[in-house]
């Protein structure tokens, strides 16, 4: 695109002209109060993001810019963003990993040529939001046409940048503590699936919205077969290792929808919304066949293999609440247990 006959200026030229101009809008105290107050207004990570990216796009009059963090799994992610799109974002997200692991700005004329944070073509400037002598978030400015130079941000715009970032990045890392100690306190601590208690409030709450929607939910609880024998023969260490094995199998049997819990021992729990007692009988043998497939503690030089007995209750099929679903499903478990164990039981109606 061209602009009066020549090429639009790239990032590093505009960046280079609007230095003076972008050090006017840093330098306001009422902008560094008004940022802070708003920031810490918030305690979700995201409404943060969005505020950073709103002052970034205000600052910098860039084609694109996001803000992004690591999630609870360690995984980059991005909190808000504006005029990425699925072109710019890959990238974004691996110059964000960059600078997280770094704790430095990145700038690079061309991500094609740059090794730090391969990805598609284009100029970026990522700056670090830092709080408590830790990176816990990068702001990232982007466009999918390469600079001619490098970008980058003279030492004293640079220091009115961070200066400008510490509340909002004291905010984020609020945020993030705070979500991350709520995570913990609905999470198992071995196989980091959801616990028992928050599987019950999960399963209550849709309880009631599928009986208002009229629509079905189904429960899934399965147990694992010999389980006993890997803990009697070789030791509890190793009984923990293969409860984490069967928690990674069962999850990745799931659908993004459905919530995977430890129920508690080697019992685990499956709640499938909108999902009639077929389907749901569906997702139990694909569960079955893949526990029995599984080389259980192959790392440890082993190659155990052990089954699953899978109960399956269905509102409102078999029951009217959350509690009687549950009840429904454990017996339905049991009587596959006393049928020979390795297989999928649905409740029927008493």
């Amino acid at each position: 695109m061209t602009y009066g006959g020549s090429r639009r200026p790239d990032l590093a030229a505009r960046l280079r002209r609007g230095q003076r101009a972008l050090k006017s809008r840093l330098e306001r105290t009422e902008s560094v109060l008004a940022l802070l107050r708003a920031a810490h207004d918030s305690l979700d990570p995201e409404s943060i993001g969005r505020l950073v990216v709103a002052r970034a796009d205000e600052w910098f009059k860039a084609p694109a810019c996001g803000v992004f963090a690591a999630d609870l799994d360690g995984q980059v992610v991005g909190l808000s963003s504006k005029g990425m799109g699925p072109a710019l974002t890959p990238a974004a997200i691996g110059v964000a990993r960059w600078v997280l692991a770094h704790g430095r700005e990145l700038a690079s004329a061309d991500l094609r040529k740059d090794a730090r944070a391969a990805g598609a073509a284009g100029a970026v400037l990522a700056w670090p939001l830092r709080c408590r002598a830790q990176t816990v978030g990068v702001l990232v400015v982007a466009e999918r046409q390469g600079a001619t130079q490098v970008p980058h941000l003279t030492p004293a715009v640079g220091q009115l940048l961070g200066a400008m970032l510490e509340g909002p990045a004291q905010a984020l890392d609020n945020a993030l503590r705070l979500r991350r100690s709520e995570a913990l306190s609905v999470t198992d601590d071995l196989t980091q699936l959801y616990n028992s208690r928050f599987l019950n409030q999960v399963l209550r709450r849709e309880a009631k919205r599928a009986s208002r929607s009229g629509r079905p939910l189904s429960l899934l609880f399965l147990d694992l077969d010999g389980f006993k024998g890997v803990n009697d023969n070789h030791g509890h260490q190793a009984g923990s290792t293969a409860l984490v094995e069967a928690a990674a199998v069962i999850k990745r049997c799931a659908r993004e929808t459905d919530m995977v819990a430890r129920f508690g021992g080697d019992e685990f729990a499956i709640i499938l919304p909108d999902t009639g007692s077929e389907g749901a009988s569906a997702v139990g043998d694909r569960v079955r066949e893949r526990v029995a497939a599984h080389p259980f503690l192959a790392g440890n030089g082993l190659n155990l293999r052990l089954t699953a007995s899978v109960g399956v209750a269905t509102l409102p099929d078999v029951a009217a609440s959350a509690e009687e679903l549950v009840r429904a499903a454990d017996m339905a478990m049991y009587q596959v247990k006393d049928s020979g164990k390795n297989g999928v039981r649905i409740a029927q109606a008493e």
